[in-house]
């Protein structure tokens, strides 16, 4: 279950994914990796329609989603466009493929590294976590923001350091971050993600939304009782 705080425009979408073994003995299928390339064929494509959608879903709450601040998606496109788009591991591959020709941000945590219950909502000025392993931190205040017991953990610009994939993992909760401005799209996404994901031998797991949640006090917004 995760609780998600209203908001005006957020078509999110979630799942979980069980690999039924570490993700360093589960190589990226020729498959997943081929639409990691610039001139892949994919179900889905993106277009600056798209990309504009995304970047208005993340102003609600205040966030400017430019520069350094823009939206994962954004990112891939210009690693594609650079020549730099390294495998990483099934979870992550599979997430970049989906993202990369969807233009939705796509989240991808640990699920043995982060700790439930789970929410979605905006968090306050100036909260910040880090985002990965050099220590370099986010500003994620006006964001909107998973959460876990601990805080914010992922968003669709950075995911925090504490809760990323490593060789270890098996289990996985993927959230992308749709917006109702681009009408079925999430579902699309979710259901290529999700044969990508099977592809590579995972199981995926629906996982249920509670959605429109007051998240007036700092407790409701973690998810706490």
């Amino acid at each position: 279950m995760i609780r998600v705080a209203h908001h005006p425009t957020l078509d999110i979408a979630a799942f979980e994914t069980d690999f039924g073994a570490a993700l360093d003995s589960a190589p990226t299928p020729a498959l997943v990796q081929g639409f990691l390339r610039g001139d892949a064929v994919a179900p889905l494509g993106t277009d600056e329609s798209v990309r504009r959608a995304v970047r208005d879903l993340l102003r609600h709450g205040g966030y400017k989603p430019t520069g350094r601040g823009k939206p994962a998606s954004e990112y891939l496109l210009g690693a594609l466009a650079d020549g730099a788009f390294p495998s990483i591991n099934a979870a992550v591959d599979a997430c970049n493929a989906v993202s990369l020709h969807s233009g939705l941000p796509i989240s991808v945590v640990d699920l043995d590294r982060a700790r439930p219950p789970f929410s979605i909502s905006i968090p306050e000025p100036g909260s910040v976590y880090v985002f990965n392993a050099s220590g370099q931190t986010i500003d994620v205040g006006g964001l909107v923001c998973l959460f876990d017991a601990d805080g914010p953990c992922a968003n669709a610009v950075k995911d925090a350091q504490r809760t990323k994939t490593n060789g270890s993992t098996r289990r996985t909760l993927s959230v992308v971050w749709g917006t109702s401005a681009l009408p079925g799209r999430t579902a699309a996404a979710v259901r290529w993600y999700r044969q990508l994901l099977e592809a590579c031998g995972a199981v995926t797991i629906d996982v249920a939304l509670e959605r429109g949640v007051n998240t007036t006090d700092r407790a409701n917004a973690t998810g706490a009782p």
